[in-house]
């Protein structure tokens, strides 16, 4: 007989740390912080089982030249921070970009500006995912709203980071990273695992930035006899800088066109009771706890009410939002900030159709709160 799957109370920075052994995680380098630190705490145990690496770093900008590093020797690597730490790491983020070296960065939001309150939950850090390293470069963001989601989009995370050779953002948050929930968590075995392609040319024939038709070359890892060379500079097909339009333009044209090209694979959603819709809610993160209820309440009293929950947040769902608005009259959008990705829902639908809801005291958005505003304009 086939053994029951077990049900256990996990914790959600826990489950962030088993989803990155199921993806094949071996490297973490790390520096506490709360309320992320569990991660590291978790990892530190788990990966030398797995016969991975754990290391504490001397501050958040190490943490992630080292995972940056790790990666480029051919290891599935993460690090895992909260809102100043990953203030820290935005050049490197950029650097990992530019390079187009894989690798996981866990976000577990707290309460800003500065040290703000370490143990309060925020969704402050969605702009900053997106635009928190200077220039123009593309940037997956994926949002969990609960414990099985942490685990399932930290597999994701991997998954992204590795196909289409890109950095990726856990944007998680201090609800979903401290709270527990009764989940059942699948057999390792039976996760879908993205590997490195490797390349057949010989070591002399070998472009790690070649303008290949899928937009994505193969990177092999340092120690396999491939020479070649990793810079923040802009750089040629060889890796090596060039201030040249001809090789600078296709190169910024392709680390976009990889990830444009790929939305139907990376953008992630639920929807629910959309058709028919005269109120369409729009939320994620652990604020999306909220809307649930609230739309069920809303249900309830006769209203007409549809969810969207975004799952992945950066690239941006224009198009999916503005298929799910498209028979709403409006649309409500709650955010523990004062107003981000609302931002990019008012950019797509235009303001008038559009009802923010926010909180950035700490708090929790209260289902009555979003209540409110669906039934506001009713």
């Amino acid at each position: 007989m086939t053994p029951r799957p077990i049900a256990k109370l996990v914790q959600g920075d826990a489950a962030c740390a088993e989803g990155a052994i199921a993806a094949g995680c071996t490297f973490f380098a790390g520096y506490p912080i709360t309320p992320a630190t569990d991660i590291a705490e978790v990892l530190a145990w788990r990966l030398p089982q797995v016969g991975g690496k754990f290391i504490q770093m001397e501050d958040e900008i190490g943490s992630i030249a080292a995972i940056i590093g790790a990666s480029a020797g051919g290891a599935k690597s993460l690090t895992a921070t909260s809102g100043p730490g990953i203030s820290l790491m935005q050049e490197n983020i950029g650097y990992a970009a530019m390079a187009e070296i894989p690798c996981v960065i866990v976000n577990v939001q707290r309460l800003g500006p500065s040290t703000g309150r370490p143990t309060a939950p925020s969704q402050g850090d969605v702009m900053q995912a997106r635009w928190g390293a200077h220039g123009d470069h593309p940037i997956i963001a994926l949002a969990p709203s609960s414990v099985r989601e942490a685990f399932d989009l930290t597999v994701k995370a991997f998954y992204f980071s590795e196909k289409y050779y890109t950095p990726v953002i856990l944007l998680m948050d201090e609800v979903i990273g401290h709270m527990r929930e009764r989940v059942v968590l699948p057999d390792y075995d039976t996760i879908e695992r993205m590997e490195r392609s490797g390349t057949v040319v010989p070591p002399e024939w070998y472009k790690p930035y070649e303008n290949l038709p899928n937009d994505i070359p193969p990177l092999v890892p340092f120690g396999e006899g491939y020479r070649y060379h990793i810079t923040g500079l802009h750089h040629d097909e060889r890796g090596y800088p060039t201030n040249r339009l001809d090789e600078v333009q296709p190169w910024l044209e392709r680390v976009f066109r990889k990830i444009d090209r790929s939305l139907s694979d990376i953008l992630l959603y639920d929807e629910d009771g959309i058709e028919g819709a005269e109120v369409v809610v729009i939320a994620y993160g652990a604020t999306a706890r909220s809307a649930h209820h609230a739309v069920e309440m809303a249900r309830e009293r006769g209203s007409k009410v549809g969810l969207l929950k975004l799952k992945t947040i950066w690239p941006f769902a224009e198009e999916v939002v503005e298929y799910a608005s498209a028979q709403a009259s409006r649309v409500v959008v709650p955010e523990m900030n004062l107003g981000q990705l609302v931002l990019e829902v008012e950019r797509v639908l235009g303001r008038d159709k559009v009802r923010r809801v926010n909180r950035a005291d700490g708090e929790m958005i209260k289902p009555t709160e979003i209540l409110a505003a669906i039934e506001e304009w009713e």
